[in-house]
């Protein structure tokens, strides 16, 4: 079961990234409020995802990715529940499901 999330913080907070107006905004934020780590551990479970869309495999989006395949089970585990969030953004920026 997943933690519920919603709070006052993380509106301001998604508030603040919706104001954000380009990628030279977005590096900047980021970098300021996550790690290299953290900001490449985001970025590669999003690419994850969207190889999972694209009907990839498991190894093969390891030996793309580097990702362990705990965590494309964990991504995949999210692309099938009810929120379709991968999905929607992959889809507004061009990326075509399988």
């Amino acid at each position: 079961m997943r933690k519920d999330i919603h709070s006052e913080a993380m509106d301001q907070y998604f508030d603040a990234i919706l104001s954000l107006k380009n990628r030279k905004e977005c590096y900047a934020f980021f970098k300021d409020i996550c790690t290299s780590g953290e900001m490449l551990s985001l970025s590669q479970r999003f690419d994850v995802g969207v190889r999972l869309l694209q009907g990839q495999t498991y190894q093969q989006i390891s030996e793309v990715t580097g990702a362990s395949t705990a965590t494309i089970s964990r991504v995949n585990r999210l692309l099938s529940d009810e929120d379709d969030g991968i999905e929607m953004a992959a889809s507004r920026i061009g990326i075509k499901a399988k």
